[in-house]
């Protein structure tokens, strides 16, 4: 699985063939969040905090999951809405699953919440994914600027904030993870060393799907 890479359009129609054979996005989706819970933990046994900058799309949806699994485990979470509530059907199942989550829009951050942040023991970029492309907008270069300025360790899903996955193209500002757990199959962009570099350590984790 690991040498396999795909674009991101093959990546949907893979994920919609395994949703037609009866593994739905929602399990997808739930198993794409444990196994990054499962590798942040292998690779943090000891982390205490965390802070998760979720987007409004499934990436988002996929960080809702590993949110409630690290508090489930006593930690203490922060998820960061980076563009507002969630509206996809899936990430918003997930968002309402969340308990002992604190909640923070980032354009309501004060400066406490901003210390926090940056004192962390962990990050995750959970914001664009496989979807991003062009330029990071507004918030999503505030989220960036944060996420890279923060002391902790960072891990993105997917892909860092700000990297195409189709041609590795890496958008000013982007997210530098210490560590991308990528679902199913490497990116495309992910061979592209600019793009590699700003992924870091980049493990493959199987998601469930066999088609």
């Amino acid at each position: 699985m690991e040498q396999m890479t795909v674009t991101a359009a093959q990546m949907k129609e893979i994920e919609r063939a395994a949703d037609a054979a009866g593994l739905s996005y929602r399990q997808m989706m739930e198993n794409a969040g444990s196994r990054a819970y499962e590798t942040i933990c292998r690779r943090l046994p000891f982390r205490r905090s965390a802070v998760i900058f979720a987007g409004k799309g499934n990436n988002g949806g996929d960080g809702f999951v590993v949110a409630r699994l690290l508090a489930e485990d006593g930690g203490t979470v922060r998820v960061v809405l980076c563009e507002g509530p969630p509206v996809t059907e899936d990430a918003a199942y997930n968002y309402t699953r969340m308990t002992g989550v604190e909640i923070w829009p980032i354009e309501e951050l004060e400066a406490a919440q901003q210390a926090e942040i940056l004192s962390s023991e962990l990050i995750v970029d959970a914001l664009y994914g496989t979807g991003f492309h062009g330029g990071l907008r507004l918030n999503g270069l505030r989220a960036a600027e944060l996420m890279n300025d923060a002391k902790g360790v960072v891990c993105a899903l997917d892909l860092p904030s700000g990297v195409n996955a189709d041609t590795g193209a890496v958008a000013a500002g982007a997210v530098q993870a210490d560590f991308t757990v990528t679902f199913h199959a490497r990116k495309q962009g992910q061979t592209v060393p600019a793009a590699a570099a700003q992924c870091g350590d980049i493990e493959v984790v199987d998601i469930g799907i066999r088609v």
